[in-house]
């Protein structure tokens, strides 16, 4: 590793390689919070998890799963980058309440309700009328907190998102989006639901993708440390980290699969348009994994200090993980 300051990144959805792998090693990154799934069935995720077996097995030297909060650690002391999967939607479980303590099993630590769309377990943040969270809804909600799966709110309406942290008796996280109060994309939160995670426990992860941004891809390395500040006075220093929504590498293919899957007759944009159909232009000050040190130094420069810089670069969620990740007792 490059450094040693602990990073860990709340959600990152690359097209996979082993040249990204090592970028994760140059970049000093300890841990990857990757999305497994958006729309893939129950039958289709067990595929994606055979490809992450493939991947651990080829480049053992560089990754290693994590399945328990501890294990991060484990690949830290190893020198490999530990990889903590994800579902950005509740598809893997169909309509199946035994799937999430097999899901959870299998190695799926973290899951969202919803992705966009009304789910069967709750409503989506593109929906124009939010009829929270569902019957189903509340017994997921019941058995994720008993398996330890996080619930993960980033693309979900904001009753929907209120209604999950009221039910839910373990802390509730938003992976990877910003305060709507910054900027106002639909994916964005507002500082009600950002109080309602940090009551909850949970954590904010920011995001860096430029839809979720002031001025979008020219939003400077500045500006968006200022909105760290900003939310560190609201959420508390304890609530935030980086979930940077990173899809390095993706082709347009896979864009149109986030936010079409298999539901959309007529294209779907999502936060993008007709006219800005495919994949937003890069931040300058963040392209992949090895320009994380540019983050720790834009926060050094907006007056942070070491131990709050490692709250937000990593801390924070290993903390979470382990308040939220580990079955309960029995």
């Amino acid at each position: 590793m490059s450094q040693e300051m602990l990073i860990v990144d709340g959600l990152q959805y690359s097209n996979w390689s082993r040249e990204i792998f090592e970028q994760m090693h140059e970049g000093g990154v300890d841990a990857v919070h990757a999305t497994l799934v958006y729309h893939e069935t129950t039958r289709d995720t067990l595929s994606r998890l055979g490809e992450w077996n493939r991947r651990f097995e080829a480049n053992s030297d560089l990754i290693m799963p994590v399945h328990e909060p501890a294990d991060i650690q484990r690949a830290r002391e190893a020198g490999k980058v530990g990889i903590f999967l994800g579902a950005q939607n509740c598809s893997p479980i169909e309509d199946d309440i035994d799937m999430v303590a097999i899901m959870r099993r299998l190695g799926l630590l973290i899951m969202q309700l919803t992705y966009n769309n009304q789910s069967l377990l709750a409503c989506g943040c593109y929906e124009s009328e939010d009829s929270g969270i569902t019957r189903f809804g509340r017994q997921v909600i019941k058995e994720m907190n008993r398996v330890g799966m996080v619930i993960d709110m980033s693309h979900s309406a904001e009753r929907s998102t209120l209604e999950a942290i009221e039910l839910s008796e373990r802390p509730v996280i938003v992976s990877h989006a910003n305060p709507s109060a910054w900027h106002s994309a639909k994916r964005n939160k507002s500082n009600k639901v950002l109080s309602a995670v940090a009551e909850s426990e949970g954590i904010l992860g920011f995001s860096a993708y430029p839809f979720h941004l002031k001025d979008g891809p020219d939003c400077t390395l500045a500006a968006y440390c200022d909105m760290i500040a900003a939310t560190a006075d609201l959420m508390g220093i304890e609530h935030i980290g980086i979930g940077t929504d990173l899809c390095q590498a993706q082709p347009t293919s896979v864009l149109e699969w986030m936010r079409n899957g298999r539901w959309s007759k007529e294209m779907d944009y999502g936060e993008g348009s007709k006219a800005n159909a495919g994949w937003p232009r890069p931040l300058s000050w963040f392209r992949d994994n090895r320009d994380f040190p540019n983050l720790i130094k834009g926060l050094r420069q907006r007056g942070f200090d070491e131990r709050e810089i490692e709250r937000i670069m990593g801390r924070n969620w290993i903390e979470l993980l382990e308040r939220a990740a580990t079955p309960m007792a029995t």
